[in-house]
């Protein structure tokens, strides 16, 4: 299964000091176990089309092995810490979970 998550950073976060900060703990979150493959990025510089969303500034891609190992990293204490170190630069999180 896939876990797709897209942040949105509050305006006043919209800085290059805060920015290395959410990505640093991005990477950091990405060696948290249970994880198959993953990564981040902004959105891309696509042609722009109406089925297009590009107004998000971080986007999350995590791969699991099963939804059990999907459910064993939402429980998993580097997920909360993440959570906790980057949630106040948010203004909107957005997940979407495919099979």
């Amino acid at each position: 299964m896939e876990h797709h998550v897209y942040f949105w950073l509050k305006d006043e976060h919209q800085n290059d000091q805060d920015r290395a900060a959410f990505e640093a703990s991005l990477d950091q979150l990405l060696k948290t176990p249970n994880i198959a493959s993953g990564g981040w990025g902004k959105p891309s510089n696509t042609p722009e089309r109406p089925v297009t969303d590009k107004s998000f500034d971080y986007g999350l891609y995590l791969r699991f092995d099963s939804l059990e190992k999907h459910d064993a990293y939402q429980v998993h204490p580097e997920h909360d810490v993440f959570i906790d170190a980057s949630k106040h630069l948010w203004a909107k999180v957005l997940v979407m979970d495919v099979d």
